[in-house]
């Protein structure tokens, strides 16, 4: 057995070593989904989990799945999952939240295109993503086909440092898969609101940190630009009460971000007055 590698056989009848395939999750209090999310990968040729100090069981469930749970203290998003990729055994590394799943069928599409070749044609792989949503898989709005840069040779990747909506860059040609990931992101609305709340003051965050600033304009027409983005022209019309609440939703989180970011720059301005 090569190492790194298992052996294939090609069409002609000849072996050829493909890629072992590393899977990593981070984690911080996820004991309701990190059992799910590992049962989806036992295909893989191994698990690491990165743990940021859970206080519930998350490490002692992961633990039946692996024996390579580790802890590691938070740097940001993007940090911590570099992290998690640097103790992967193996190059190719399929990175998963943990309230995501990979069915089946995707984890046979990732078999079968590493094993055309020791070495697969692309450096990267996106994956459409579906989310569960009001007791339905979401395939329209902003949220379809949501696709996420998450295997890749690590050799030719990073993680990026936003403060929130981190992704992979990959130097080299990066191909498409077919299957999705499902997404099990918020159980009730009250969670897709706190949700929103909690990335909104990344997000503001982090246009404060690019030197970007926002108008009244901007609170006034991103808004409903975005409402009708998803449920016109992203057919979240189509998909009833919960294609409208997502529309909403995802209106809301661009209203949010914006009016934080406005918030900053009044705030600022008052104070170079010296109001009080």
């Amino acid at each position: 057995m090569p190492p790194g590698g298992r052996l294939a056989r090609k069409p002609g009848g000849t072996l050829a070593a493909v890629p072992k395939v590393s899977v990593v999750v981070i984690t911080l209090n996820e004991a309701s989904h990190i059992d799910d999310a590992l049962a989806s990968v036992a295909w893989a040729d191994e698990i690491v989990v990165v743990d940021s100090g859970s206080t519930d069981n998350t490490v002692q469930l992961a633990e039946r799945h692996t024996d390579r749970v580790m802890s590691h203290a938070w740097p940001g998003y993007g940090a911590q999952k570099d992290h998690a990729t640097s103790l992967a055994s193996h190059d190719w590394v399929l990175s998963l939240d943990a309230d995501e799943r990979v069915t089946p069928e995707l984890a046979a599409e990732i078999t079968a295109r590493l094993d055309v070749d020791e070495d697969p044609p692309h450096r990267g792989y996106r994956i459409p993503r579906t989310t569960r949503y009001a007791g339905r898989w979401m395939r329209t709005t902003d949220w379809y086909p949501d696709y996420q840069l998450r295997l890749y040779d690590r050799r030719v990747a990073s993680w990026s440092t936003d403060l929130v909506h981190e992704s992979v860059r990959v130097d080299g040609p990066v191909g498409t898969l077919a299957r999705d990931i499902q997404h099990y992101a918020y159980p009730d609305l009250s969670s897709h609101v706190a949700t929103i709340n909690r990335y909104t003051t990344l997000a503001a965050d982090q246009l404060t940190r690019d030197g970007r600033t926002a108008g009244l304009v901007d609170v006034l027409v991103h808004p409903p630009a975005a409402f009708l983005r998803n449920y016109l022209l992203h057919r979240g019309c189509l998909e009833g009460s919960a294609g409208f609440l997502v529309s909403v939703m995802n209106s809301y989180y661009v209203f949010l971000k914006y009016a934080k970011l406005r918030e900053r720059v009044m705030v600022e301005r008052s104070a170079s007055r010296g109001d009080r």
